[in-house]
This record gives C-alpha cells, structure tokens and sequence, in this order.
C-alpha cells in the first residue's frame, strides 16, 4: 500500500458546511471584485472594505450552522490511522481558509492560503489568533501598533504559506488526493504534476471532473460529504491491516 500521503482540498470540501466557494457561477468571486477585497493594492486603497469584506465572512465561520461535514471528519479519521500504524509520512494541505479541518481533529495541516481567525501585523509581522472584527482602529496586541493589522490571508500577487514543505511532500508522495477543488489555481494546480513526476498515485475526488481531471490516475466524483468518507475508509482499512 502507499506508505506517504499527501492531501489537497479546496472550498468544495467546506462548501457542504455552509460556506461559499470562489469559482462557481454563484461564488464569492461573482459578488465582488479580486481587486478589491484580495490584493494588497486592495487593501492599501480601501483597507475599510477589505476588513469589511472579511470581517463578514468571519462571522459567517464562526456561526453555530458551520461545522464540520463527514468528509472534514473522514480525513481527520485517516491521519489518526496513519499515524497509529505507522503507515509513512501525512499531509493534509488546505487551500481553504477556514477551520473546519482543526474542528474535526486533523493535526497534520497547512493552511497555504492563510487562516481566517488570525490576524497578522504589517508593523512587526506578529501572526495573532483573532476571532473579532478587524478594523484600521485595532491595536497590535504585540507590538502595540494602531492600523497595521491584516487578515492572515494570502492576496493574489503574495507568496503561498509553507511551500518548501509542501514541495519536500510532494516530492516523497506515493499517494495524492485533490479533493473539492477546481485545479485552476496556481501553485495548487501544479501538485498533482509533481505527485506523478514523484511515481504517486493520483486521485481526484470531486464534485465533477476539475480542469485538470485528465491528469489523475484515478476519479471519483460526488459530493465530498459522500466520496471523501467512502475513500478514506478504505486507505483507514489498508492502514489497519499494515498495523496487525
């Protein structure tokens, strides 16, 4: 059985949970300009509407009818098992900013995109958990600087979190999974090219074939609460077997 593990997922897997994705016809990005809510030069325009724009989807997060869906729950199963029987290395690494993966127990996580509850300083670059509204009038806990607080969230035009060690579990990968994203995003896209390039096994579980589909040895599509749980489980049984 494949012994190093690595995940992707995307806003499909969240989606079942109440939160909105980017790319759909009715997603985030039909509602409002990338310009303008999620790019430095953004910010630096209209630091208002950006802490607005967030501040509104924090409190979505935060709402008591967003949690996590059995697919979230699935992949926290599969890390404990891989852990206890010692199966190889695990990589769970989300596009996603929100922190239903956390909720559901999975430990083994990048967040390459950022996270939504936290808060970064510009002043002395601080990373602070944050779960109240961020506004140009709130103070850096840390350094005690007033304006300089952002959402600790990657921009277009910024660098993806933890892309070494991203890149060093690509390279390492017998098996990868990309589940609940469109593969049209830059870095992300590229994983599954580098899995192959790596010898791993490739599969794709989505809700239809992604922009990349053709690229995956394997697919299986499907709401995510569905196809993510029924996989896992049978890597949860391999793992089983390797442990007795």
């Amino acid at each position: 059985m494949a012994r190093n593990l690595v995940i992707l997922t995307g806003a499909g897997i969240s989606q079942e949970s109440g939160l909105e994705t980017f790319r759909d016809a009715d997603g985030i990005w039909a509602k409002v300009r990338v310009e303008d809510v999620a790019t430095p030069e953004g910010f630096a325009r209209d630091p208002v509407l950006v802490h607005g724009f967030y501040n509104q989807r924090r409190r979505r997060l935060l709402s008591d009818t967003v949690v996590p869906n059995p697919a979230h729950h699935a992949l926290a199963r599969l890390e404990r098992a891989w852990a206890q029987a010692g199966a190889g290395a695990f990589l769970l690494v989300t596009q996603n900013i929100d922190d239903l993966h956390e909720r559901a127990g999975s430990e083994a996580i990048v967040h390459m995109h950022g996270e939504m509850l936290k808060a970064r300083c510009m002043a002395c670059e601080a990373v602070l958990p944050w779960h109240d509204d961020l506004t140009v009038e709130a103070i850096c806990p840390a350094c005690g600087e007033r304006g300089g607080l952002r959402p600790h969230v990657v921009w277009f035009g910024e660098m993806p979190f933890e892309m070494d060690r991203i890149f060093e579990a690509l390279g390492r990968a017998d098996l990868f999974l990309s589940i609940g994203t469109s593969g049209n995003v830059y870095p992300a896209s590229a994983f599954v090219e580098l899995a192959r390039a790596a010898g791993a096994h490739t599969v794709e579980l989505n809700l239809e074939p992604s922009q990349g589909a053709a690229l995956f040895a394997e697919a299986r599509h499907g709401p995510a609460s569905e196809v993510v749980p029924h996989y896992a489980e049978a890597l949860i049984d391999a793992a089983a077997r390797l442990r007795s």
